[in-house]
């Protein structure tokens, strides 16, 4: 049953209440899927991260067709890999996500998150859905599914923007890690592809925190720019040097750890850090969002 059969259904007088049934489910969850994706502010988000690897790419080929390499970082975050681009695209798709995950990627996340539950009230369809027989707690799993595939779907795009344009602009071959081994193109395809789902996996947090907030009221505008607004605060609290024994506890604080899948060994001490506090925001956020929900006056 879609959205529009719902509130078609509600409309037209009561409808007899029956037990949720996992097809229904699976037809709802279907149904947020396709109404997001096809919504035109999802398609310019979209539009927007798969322009980031080509500006960046665009840039890098400008700057270096005198011959002279990119600038180069310290570290192993997107600068030491803007510094490989030159001698092998696929850096890029390691560039493109360290260059997205602080701002671009979470807005987005932020955007979808907080528009989740106060749109749907905003545009007067909540109540409606609350009709069918899938309940609050299944329609707000539904709803962080959603948002949960979007991630993926986002860093994806992000990622496979950048591997389309590194092959276009620079060569492709065997890569150097972070700690200066060579690993092949097919072993460095595979860490790309961890890479990018580790970088969905740091947006868990982010998601929850934008669903708990879109529960809190009925304006979608309201939820999204508070999400937005509490991811750029925690960004700079992120950056102060007072702050720093708080610090690991902000949901971005281990986003870049992604970076030490590209060494060898592969440093597993600030991934694993990151995806327990990733797990822990949303356990905290979904279950407060989950007692919000459950227990609001549904009116619009």
């Amino acid at each position: 049953m879609s959205r529009a059969e719902v509130v078609a259904s509600a409309g037209s007088g009561p409808v007899a209440v029956r037990a949720p049934r996992f097809l229904w489910t699976f037809g709802l969850l279907r149904s947020e899927l396709v109404t997001t994706f096809r919504r035109w502010r999802t398609l310019a988000l979209l539009g927007v991260l798969a322009a980031v690897p080509i500006l960046v790419g665009i840039a890098v080929k400008l700057e270096t067709r005198d011959g002279a390499g990119p600038g180069r970082g310290d570290g192993g975050g997107g600068p030491a890999f803007i510094a490989q681009i030159t001698n092998n695209g696929l850096f890029l798709v390691f560039t493109a996500l360290a260059a997205t995950l602080p701002f671009f990627l979470p807005m987005a996340i932020g955007v979808v998150a907080g528009d989740a539950i106060a749109g749907e009230a905003g545009g007067g369809t909540l109540r409606y859905l609350l009709v069918a027989p899938a309940g609050r707690t299944r329609l707000l799993l539904t709803k962080y599914a959603t948002v949960l595939t979007f991630c993926v779907v986002a860093t994806l795009v992000v990622a496979l923007s950048a591997l389309t344009v590194g092959a276009l602009l620079f060569p492709l071959g065997d890569l150097t890690t972070i700690s200066g081994t060579q690993i092949s193109f097919a072993e460095g395809l595979g860490r790309a592809l961890l890479i990018a789902l580790a970088v969905a996996a740091s947006l868990v947090g982010i998601a929850a925190l934008g669903l708990f907030i879109s529960t809190m009221t009925s304006s979608g505008i309201a939820a999204m720019a508070t999400t937005v607004g509490l991811l750029i605060t925690v960004q700079i609290l992120d950056q102060i040097p007072q702050l720093h024994a708080l610090q690991p506890y902000f949901f971005s604080h281990y986003w870049l750890s992604f970076a030490d899948l590209m060494r060898e060994p592969v440093y597993w001490d600030d991934l694993v850090k990151n995806l327990g506090l990733q797990a822990l925001y949303a356990a905290v956020f979904g279950s407060a969002a989950w007692a919000r929900f459950t227990a609001k006056d549904i009116t619009a």
